[in-house]
């Protein structure tokens, strides 16, 4: 079977700056070294602060500090902080 697009071979290896490989490399340290989340998806969780109120839920995903938590009430977005396990 012929291919109607044929990529083009000259952009696949493009030169990279030095500055912007530096910069790529120092945000990857600093999310390594950031703080780290101590819940798993699907822990069951209780999350406890002044703007969103209290609401119990299962932990749906994670990025850096942010949890997104799925409750009855709908799905609401703490920090990591503000959460702790249920009894």
């Amino acid at each position: 079977m012929v291919k109607a697009h044929v990529p083009d071979l000259a952009s696949m290896g493009r030169p990279v700056r030095l500055s912007s490989l530096i910069i790529s490399i120092r945000n990857r340290i600093l999310v390594t070294l950031g703080p780290k989340c101590p819940y798993r998806v699907g822990d069951a969780v209780v999350g406890d602060d002044p703007y969103n109120g209290r609401h119990e839920g299962i932990v749906m995903t994670r990025r850096g500090s942010s949890v997104e938590l799925g409750t009855a009430a709908g799905v609401f977005f703490y920090d990591h902080r503000h959460l702790r396990r249920q009894d």
